[in-house]
């Protein structure tokens, strides 16, 4: 169990820094990252409508908060997760639809895999925490 939490909590963590990161850094007015983020800015860079960029930090910042505040109902979790598996595989399209190198493609990717992971594990821990409470309502 102890495991699993580590994992969970790990990879939750990597996730939810990475989205706030990227909440940040789109949102500054000298954005890190290429030369390109810096003249044009990111979302001009891919293509999207300033507003995306708007709408965008607002479900990454409720997406955050959904998954690391206790006590959030399962079913915003899951919309958060779904949420940021979309977020991430839409990166690595618009990366590759404007001729970015493949570090600009494979990186939302990983995290994607990081976002599996927390995903597996957030249902693993639930599965414990309903066989723990079977068992306690056995024993009353």
């Amino acid at each position: 169990m102890k495991k699993d939490n580590i994992i969970y909590w790990t990879t939750t963590g990597i996730v939810c820094a990475v989205m706030v990161y990227s909440v940040i850094n789109f949102n500054l007015k000298n954005p890190i990252g290429p030369e390109v983020y810096r003249t044009e800015g990111p979302f001009q860079h891919l293509h999207l409508p300033d507003y995306m960029r708007i709408e965008l930090s607002i479900a990454k910042a409720l997406g955050v908060l959904a998954l690391l505040i206790p006590g959030v109902p399962g079913k915003i979790k899951e919309f958060a997760y779904a949420g940021f598996a979309i977020t991430l595989v839409s990166a690595a399209i618009a990366h590759f639809s404007v001729g970015d190198g493949p570090v600009f493609i494979i990186d939302p990717l990983l995290f994607l895999c990081v976002l599996v992971v927390s995903y597996v594990y957030y249902n693993r821990r639930l599965q414990t925490a309903k066989a723990r409470a079977g068992r306690q309502s056995v024993m009353a």
